[in-house]
């Protein structure tokens, strides 16, 4: 089993930049795929952005394209997610998820057994 920990989040203004870490602990984290969801209040838990156990491959949602940035280091067993010309709408609890998804479910929280607790990101305007 996998161990998260998401640290990072808090209160910035439009326009401005966050960086979220994941820390892994439990199961070698380098075996893993992990990606990174959002859930804003009274919405359903939605896809931001995907890592492959490399590194070497991610995928992101439409919304974040070109502003969010993941990355991982496996040596640190630390992945991240750095948020960059952040909006009000991407204002929600962030969370950090490992697993090995396969094909369509990569971009769905039921290919990942993996869950940190959260971290809320708040931008004002």
């Amino acid at each position: 089993q996998v161990q998260l920990v998401e640290s990072g989040g808090g209160l910035v203004q439009a326009g401005g930049s966050l960086t979220l870490s994941c820390a892994a602990s439990g199961s070698p984290f380098s075996n893993y795929a992990m990606a990174w969801f959002r859930q804003g209040p009274g919405k359903e838990r939605v896809f931001v952005a995907s890592s492959s156990a490399s590194g070497t491959s991610t995928s992101y949602a439409d919304s974040v394209k070109g502003r969010f940035t993941i990355s991982r280091d496996n040596a640190k067993i630390t992945g991240y997610l750095q948020m960059n010309s952040l909006k009000p709408e991407d204002t929600a609890v962030y969370y950090c998820a490992a697993g090995r998804p396969v094909g369509r479910v990569m971009r769905e929280p039921v290919g990942y057994p993996y869950w940190g607790q959260g971290t809320q990101v708040t931008v004002s305007s």
